[in-house]
């Protein structure tokens, strides 16, 4: 016990710079990620401000089950899901693409230039969304009623009053938000395969399909796999900008663009319980978690080395 005490405080004195360095570290996690879990509380409790949440009577599951008991349960739960489920397929396959066109047009014709390709999606992706989806759906001036449609011999169309075009709208916005940041991704994973596997496929006589079959989806396939996991355990999240700012909160899109997060919110408005808001958020969580958990077991029986943990 006495030499391992003494190689402990050894170690200690010889690497408590590094240990040092963690502390800011340490201290974010447990003020923003740890601290804030009290608040879980809240979820089962009817909060009276009055008395403060400790003192506030415990209202059981009963805010769980607004969640279920409205009338716009279906519609919420349906739109989250497989909106998620479209952005999560497509966001990584167009982001994978963008990731390997960009290595290719680099190794051809920009061979010392990795830094400024690398940037181009990350550009693309942080222009002001919500702005441009306006300036192109606006009913009186918008450009796809003053130009495209005429041009397609079209009547003009109130987007913001006809739900059924939504769906592709909000899935073409998606992916132009996140299709920047989901191919640095995989472009990070890309730069970094070895070089002297493609040399030696030329050698060999591969044509660009076969070394990006056999050489590139296979050194990515981890990477691949644990961003899928990550992304199916937020499945029952959605992007509150995406789904409340661009459609810009008209009602009459509710078919087609209400999520859990959108009714969440307008729940918040107009009942002030943050009872049943911190209920919502605790149930996204936990089921994030269970699908995280699942899936990755999944992938451990499939392929051990390829899963997260």
């Amino acid at each position: 016990m006495r030499s391992d005490k003494k190689k402990l405080i050894r170690r200690i004195r010889k690497c408590w710079p590094l240990y040092l360095m963690l502390v800011p570290g340490i201290v974010y996690l447990i003020i923003n990620n740890y601290l804030p879990m009290f608040g879980v509380l809240i979820a089962f409790k009817k909060v009276d401000y009055s008395v403060g949440i400790l003192k506030s009577p415990w209202a059981g599951f009963s805010n769980f089950t607004y969640l279920f008991a409205s009338k716009d349960a279906y519609i919420m739960f349906r739109n989250t899901i497989l909106y998620n489920a479209a952005f999560i397929l497509l966001g990584n396959l167009f982001g994978l693409i963008v990731a390997i066109a960009l290595e290719t047009v680099r190794k051809r014709f920009f061979r010392n230039a990795a830094q400024v390709i690398i940037l181009i999606p990350y550009l693309l992706s942080t222009i002001i969304i919500s702005y441009i989806v306006y300036a192109f759906l606006n009913e009186q001036n918008g450009f796809m009623n003053n130009t495209v449609l005429p041009i397609l011999h079209m009547d003009p169309v109130s987007w913001y009053n006809v739900p059924a075009p939504w769906p592709v709208i909000l899935t073409v916005v998606y992916l132009w938000m996140s299709i920047g940041y989901t191919s640095i991704l995989y472009y990070s994973t890309l730069i970094g395969i070895d070089k002297t596997f493609y040399e030696a496929a030329v050698v060999d006589g591969a044509s660009l399909w076969q070394q990006i079959a056999r050489i590139t989806l296979p050194c990515m396939k981890k990477t691949i796999i644990i961003l899928l996991i990550l992304a199916v355990g937020r499945i029952c999240y959605s992007d509150f900008g995406l789904f409340y700012q661009v459609p810009m909160h008209s009602g009459l899109l509710y078919k087609t663009t209400q999520t859990i997060d959108t009714f969440v919110y307008r729940a918040l408005l107009e009942q002030n319980s943050i009872g049943r808001s911190s209920a919502a958020g605790l149930f996204q969580s936990v089921l994030g978690f269970i699908l995280v958990v699942t899936t990755n077991a999944v992938v451990r029986k499939v392929d051990k080395e390829s899963s997260l943990f």
